[in-house]
C-alpha cells in the first residue's frame, strides 16, 4: 500500500495547533530578524504543524503515536517558519 488511510481526530488537530503556536512563539524569540511579529509567527507555526501532523496519516498505517505526531508537528512548524524567513531575507538582500 503506497498511502495509508487518512484520519483526522479532533484531539490530534488541537494538539498540533497548540504545538504549532508554541513553536511559532519560540521561533520568534530564538530566530533573528526578519520577523513577522508575534501574530505572524504564531500563524506560520500553526499552519506548519497542522500540515505536517496531518501528512503523517498519509504515510503511517494504523494509529501513529501521539508523541510522534507532536514531534513531527513541531518540526513542520519550525521548518515553515525558517523557510519563510529565508525567503524574506533573500528578497530584502
Amino acid at each position: 500500500m503506497l498511502f495509508a488511510t487518512f484520519t483526522l481526530r479532533p484531539e490530534s488537530v488541537a494538539a498540533w495547533l497548540a504545538i504549532g503556536l508554541a513553536a511559532g512563539w519560540l521561533a520568534g524569540k530564538v530566530m533573528e530578524s526578519p520577523s513577522y511579529g508575534t501574530i505572524g509567527d504564531l500563524a506560520l507555526g500553526a499552519i506548519g504543524a497542522v500540515v505536517c501532523g496531518a501528512s503523517l496519516g498519509f504515510f503511517v498505517e494504523g494509529e501513529p503515536s501521539f508523541w510522534v505526531g507532536l514531534l513531527l508537528a513541531l518540526g513542520g512548524a519550525c521548518f515553515l517558519i525558517g523557510v519563510c524567513r529565508i525567503i524574506v531575507a533573500l528578497m530584502n538582500a
